[in-house]
């Protein structure tokens, strides 16, 4: 159960005889929040500078990337599913876009160009995990391989760069003071939200991450449920590359190496379950802000890279590991 999950927090009967809060129900529904306010709090006394509002924006700025991520990768993981290739398509989307806007392309088709290709992406994923019934994990494994290879076949395994990158306030620019990309995460999540919380498909989504077969005997169109999911992440994919490449102006195809992995890390962090049918995209979040915040305290620490990612990775073991436990308990 995550951050937002719908619980009823029910007293219950003490020893006493005194009713009491359901102290469970309560570190489920807000541990991952409490979590997020330690770790700040802990950067703010060991780490320089943690506080100030600069650095504050640049944590969002950097989040705000792996958070679209991780907002597609949680409406697949709640099916059960899976998508190792994001970090690929981060590549192919952000070097498409910027080879159309390079090619003489308006910068709105340049942006449009880059997320429908994460979509079509998306939407080969899902069509074979879908209607050829094939392993999520293995065919997304596939993907990051060969659509990795197209980052690189498209521009000659070089960067592309485009200085004059007509659409680089998407990645730099700010609305009201708050970077760009912050304003565009926020806008993905809400329309997630909305989307699980308040419309049929959601509903299907959990229904098939509970119980796929269920579903199918319930009268929800399993497979087609599952396409649009995967080309929802694909998408969000594709905005995430575009960001990206609108933040360095250029087209990098070793751009998104690894970021498949802070993306589940996110979604298991925030409260989803691997295997599928419980979670909330807010919880998503929190969890990519805790490893936002925690990047950027090891930073701000001059803690060497290398430590950095054992660091990330006990956390995304320690992810799995509560996820695990709580289905042990719930079983």
């Amino acid at each position: 159960m995550s951050l937002t999950e719908k619980t009823d927090l029910k007293p219950v009967a003490s020893p006493t005889g005194k009713s009491s809060v359901d102290l469970a129900g309560l570190w489920d529904r807000y541990g991952i929040l409490a979590v997020l306010l330690l770790l700040v709090s802990l950067m703010s006394v060991i780490a320089p500078n943690f506080l100030s509002v600069n650095n504050g924006l640049n944590v969002a700025r950097a989040v705000s990337i792996n958070a679209i991520l991780a907002a597609g990768m949680t409406m697949v993981i709640l099916t059960g599913g899976i998508d190792l290739s994001v970090g690929s398509v981060v590549a192919l989307t952000g070097v498409s876009s910027v080879l159309l806007w390079t090619s003489g392309a308006p910068a709105i088709v340049a942006v449009v160009g880059g997320i429908i290709v994460g979509a079509l992406a998306g939407l080969i994923n899902g069509s074979l995990i879908a209607y050829l019934g094939l392993p999520a994990f293995i065919i997304t494994l596939g993907a990051l391989t060969y659509i990795r290879g197209f980052s690189y076949s498209l521009t000659n395994a070089q960067p592309l760069i485009a200085s004059d990158l007509g659409y680089r306030g998407l990645g730099n620019g700010a609305v009201a003071g708050i970077p760009t990309p912050v304003v565009l995460m926020l806008l993905v999540y809400m329309i997630l939200w909305f989307v699980l919380e308040r419309t049929s498909f959601g509903r299907h989504i959990y229904a098939i991450g509970g119980n796929r077969e269920a579903a199918r005997l319930a009268g929800i169109k399993v497979k087609w449920t599952l396409v649009r999911v995967y080309l929802i992440m694909g998408a969000c994919a594709g905005l995430a590359g575009v960001i990206f490449s609108a933040r360095v102006e250029s087209g990098q195809p070793k751009a998104g190496e690894g970021y498949e992995l802070d993306a589940i890390a996110a979604v298991v962090l925030g409260g989803t379950a691997l295997a599928g049918g419980r979670g909330r995209i807010f919880g998503t979040l929190v969890g990519a802000l805790i490893i936002g915040v925690l990047s950027n305290g090891l930073v701000l620490m001059n803690v060497p890279f290398f430590y950095q990612l054992i660091v990330k990775g006990a956390v995304i073991v320690l992810a799995v590991g509560i996820d695990g436990l709580k289905n042990l308990k719930r079983n």
